[in-house]
């Protein structure tokens, strides 16, 4: 054989008794564990005393989620009137959801609708207590056409991580 075709030769044994080399990485793995939200009512919703004076059709009142008290005109609005407040308790630095669902109020006979004002979402800081509160207010529709007395209603809050 030539020299030639021993070097040929030779590179092809040791291409082939040479073995592969394998790669070799390794990954970490996480898992963050949450344990449910946690929600707390802390005072219900009350819109106080409204007068209806002298009108037709509709007229609305609203509470602010800060409070603040908006009495539509032809009405006389009066008492201590005060949002629904509520607490969120869940993971640190998660955002957990509000979503309300209004209920009408009545009186057994009469209805009155009920809009409520929430948020959509609130921020946790730090984990469990003392969590976040957040006030619901909302908004009454009242014909002029209605029976006087008490009016009550629920409205059902759901918290959720976002």
């Amino acid at each position: 054989m030539n020299r030639a075709a021993l070097v040929l030769a030779a590179l092809g044994i040791a291409t082939i008794a040479v073995p592969a080399q394998a790669a070799t990485i390794t990954a970490v793995t996480t898992v963050n564990v949450a344990k449910p939200v946690q929600l707390m009512k802390l005072q219900d919703m009350d819109f106080g005393t409204v007068i209806l004076s002298g009108f037709t059709g509709t007229r609305t009142v609203a509470i602010s989620q800060a409070g603040a008290l908006t009495c539509g005109t032809n009405l006389v609005c009066s008492g201590a009137v005060k949002p629904a407040r509520f607490n969120v308790q869940g993971f640190n630095k998660m955002t957990a959801t509000i979503t309300v669902t209004g209920g009408n109020l009545t009186n057994g006979t009469d209805t009155i609708t009920f809009v409520p004002d929430a948020p959509a979402s609130v921020y946790l800081p730090n984990s469990g207590a003392p969590g976040i509160d957040f006030a619901v207010g909302g908004t009454i529709t009242l014909s002029a056409a209605l029976v006087g007395g008490t009016y009550t209603g629920t409205m059902t809050v759901t918290s959720d991580y976002q």
